[in-house]
């Protein structure tokens, strides 16, 4: 199922970002004095209670300003209310409750979440006794903490995780392939949904940003049973005068949790971009299986024999983390080739399930190293003693060895590739998990 989603927001400089960095024990958004440093959404994956969920910092939030980007903050800062399972409305307990808190407490009422009233910087017991007057904001009880001094902040986290949808409410048949298509607005995402099933299911528009939900649509093709999640493009940060650069992806963030593959749209005419390189980044992150998608190639300029080498080349070149996602060049709007996709989504689907024997794997494992002999530092060399799959969706690998910092990423990359060229994996990562083995006399 889709992680829960937690929205931190209240008015500017009240210690959102300090909170966030807390939770997430990284500092991951800008902490600043002046006011405004957080401008669009920023997320991250946290977890309490043994519950993973996903943690946006918004923009302070000015309800009556009128200045642009204090109202593009505002927009943020909405939409992650609007998409949140739980708020967390942060408040400052050194400044008291001002007519800010009231209009930003106002505001989000009309949102109809759980919300937890958060009062940010009580670090002292005579700082705790005056929390009363925050329940004039009519939000329930007020959690005193400290978000820089990591004061109370179980309590907070207890408060919100009860908050949480139950986790059996996304049962799903074990058949069925559920499709993500993600990509920036205006690649033809939505475009690509309806010729997936040739009809108009979903709204197309040329105007970015016109699917505003994700739009879940079931289907059957070649007796398989599909899901097709469509989401709303993730948008390109307003050119800002500011060298604080985030940008807001919730809504995509969603579906790819919830997928089991990702067709990841390229526009051919604009080509790879740094936007797609974050989207497929998180795609990859999230082990997911992916189909690179190249979209509008019927309007592709110079086209001749070796413009699908060449563009291929590129896109393996610019997205160098998903040299294993297959590709397929399409024209949603015309229908070319978009029957391969769905043939490309089930194979995927396949190799993302793959399991291989703990003999066969172990053997692989023992001529790799006969070709290519683990790192050594300091005189002393890396032994895979054992090695066993534990999971797929994606596959993941578990190798027992003497010393798991000799373990170096390039040798895993090397492990891995050896594992692509005996038994394909084709569109899913490998994720690799380094365990230190107990030693037996023998073998020391």
């Amino acid at each position: 199922m889709s992680k829960p989603i937690v929205a931190i927001v209240g008015r500017p400089n009240v210690g959102k970002s300090t909170l966030f960095n807390q939770i997430g024990k990284r500092r991951l958004s800008i902490v600043d004095d002046m006011a405004g440093v957080t401008r669009d959404r920023i997320y991250m994956d946290a977890t309490w209670l043994n519950r993973d969920f996903t943690l946006i910092d918004t923009g302070g939030i000015e309800i009556k300003s009128a200045d642009k980007i204090l109202t593009q903050i505002r927009a943020q800062a909405k939409i992650a209310v609007d998409e949140a399972d739980v708020i967390v409305f942060v408040t400052d307990g050194r400044s008291g409750l001002t007519a800010d808190d009231e209009a930003v407490a106002k505001f989000l009422r009309g949102a109809k979440k759980p919300i937890v009233l958060a009062v940010n910087k009580v670090d002292t017991e005579t700082q705790a006794q005056e929390l009363y007057e925050f329940y004039g904001l009519a939000l329930g009880e007020p959690i005193g903490i400290s978000a820089s001094n990591a004061l109370n902040l179980g309590d907070l986290l207890d408060a919100v995780v009860k908050n949480f949808p139950p986790t059996d409410d996304d049962i799903r048949d074990d058949d069925e392939i559920r499709i993500a298509v993600i990509g920036r607005p205006n690649v033809g995402k939505s475009s690509l949904v309806n010729a997936l099933l040739g009809e108009e299911r979903v709204i197309v528009s040329d105007i970015p940003g016109t699917t505003r939900d994700a739009i879940d649509t079931h289907f059957f093709s070649g007796g398989t049973k599909f899901t097709l999640i469509d989401t709303a493009g993730m948008r390109r940060k307003s050119k800002i005068d500011e060298p604080v650069e985030r940008y807001s992806v919730i809504r995509s963030l969603r579906a790819i949790d919830r997928a089991d593959v990702v067709l990841m749209l390229i526009e051919a005419p604009v080509g790879v971009t740094e936007q797609d390189k974050k989207i497929a980044g998180y795609a990859h992150d999230s082990g997911k299986g992916c189909v690179l998608v190249v979209n509008k190639w019927d309007i592709f300029p110079d086209k001749h024999d070796r413009s699908t080498n060449r563009f291929t080349d590129d896109l393996r070149e610019r997205l160098g983390f998903l040299q294993y996602a297959p590709v397929v060049y399409v024209s949603a709007l015309t229908g070319q080739r978009v029957a391969r996709v769905t043939e490309l989504v089930k194979f995927v689907a396949e190799q993302q399930s793959m399991r291989i024997q703990t003999s066969v794997l172990n053997e692989l494992i023992r001529d790799a190293v006969a070709v290519n002999p683990p790192p050594s530092k300091k005189g002393k060399a890396a032994k895979i003693f054992f090695a066993t799959q534990a999971d797929i969706r994606p596959p993941k690998f578990i190798l027992f060895v003497n010393e798991p910092e000799l373990m170096h990423f390039s040798y895993l990359r090397f492990i891995e590739n050896r594992l692509r060229e005996s038994f394909g994996f084709e569109g899913t990562p490998l994720k690799f998990v380094v365990r230190k083995h107990k030693q037996t006399p023998d073998e020391q």
